[in-house]
């Protein structure tokens, strides 16, 4: 019975083995392979080069790391700012959604509001916040905005600075997924067991103390999930910087994910493409560990 049931278990299992290996594993493999040789895609091992991508990439890539000026800069420290700030923002604002907005007699046309970005690709976001960011006051709608407010203020080139384009998208991919944070939030704070809460408010806890010693921790699930899902979609973003600035201005938006397919696709560097999506795996492994470790735990 046992030798019957493993069987039948490993027909089941197979397939998916088999699919991983396929479309995951060996790509992988054969990225790295790639990444220790030059050439292009007609003959992408051309010669064997060892090493030489990769000191390369951090010693003499100034788009992927330049670290003799202050602040550093390059696609590498553009990826680390996506990974503090983005997750970060996703998970604050819909955390602020979920708790305000819940029990409020408006709860549902809020949230459906808050959620409509997600039902948007991430091509039409971009150019939505062209719109919103382009530097003329009467079609930038965050310029005119300021100088109704404030009538002395000079329109900014967001998009066009090196001080703010980065912050400028990364918020425009805060507005897209923070729609997603505040429904798992949500959904997760409805759960809660409301008995404790109840017996909080008797013992005269105040909303701040409840929040903190009770609410954000029995949340903590939910918030550790939302927020390596955001990174692993911040390490692997593409599509915001490409369409608002395409790496600029002079290659100060770059990150990993659109410096792999610069690379590769628009250069035809395969070796050093592949380099760089070596890198960008190195980056990513860590965090898949600690989400599998972390739902073997709650098992």
């Amino acid at each position: 019975m046992t030798s019957k049931l493993n069987w039948e278990v490993w027909v089941f299992i197979l397939p998916t083995c088999l699919m991983l290996l396929i479309f995951l594993v060996w790509p992988t493999m054969q990225t790295i392979y790639y990444s220790f040789f030059t050439g292009n895609f007609l003959n992408p091992t051309s010669e064997f080069i060892g090493l030489a991508h990769y000191d390369r990439l951090f010693t003499g890539d100034r788009l992927f790391l330049r670290l003799n000026r202050w602040p550093p800069s390059g696609a590498l420290i553009n990826t680390f700012l996506w990974i503090v700030f983005m997750p970060t923002l996703t998970v604050f604002f819909g955390l602020v959604v979920a708790i305000l907005a819940d029990g409020k007699k408006y709860e549902t046309f809020f949230k459906s509001i808050i959620f409509i970005p997600m039902a948007i690709s991430a091509t039409a976001a971009s150019i939505i916040f062209r719109f919103i960011y382009n530097n003329d006051a009467d079609t930038g709608a965050l310029n005119a905005l300021l100088v109704f407010l404030l009538p002395e203020f000079e329109p900014v080139a967001w998009l066009g600075k090196k001080q703010t384009a980065n912050f400028a998208i990364i918020f425009a991919a805060v507005w897209i997924w923070t729609g997603l944070a505040m429904t798992i939030l949500s959904a997760a704070y409805k759960a809660l067991p409301q008995e404790i809460i109840e017996a909080a408010i008797i013992d005269g806890a105040t909303p701040w103390q409840r929040f903190w010693r009770l609410v954000l921790p029995m949340l903590s699930i939910p918030i550790t999930f939302l927020i390596v899902v955001m990174i692993i979609n911040a390490l692997k973003m593409i599509d915001l910087v490409y369409v608002m600035t395409m790496g600029g201005p002079r290659g100060s938006t770059r990150v990993i994910g659109y410096s792999v397919y610069i690379e590769m696709f628009a250069n035809a560097k395969i070796g050093y493409g592949s380099a760089i999506g070596a890198v960008l795996l190195i980056l990513v492994l860590p965090i898949i560990f600690y989400q599998v470790w972390q739902t073997k735990k709650q098992l």
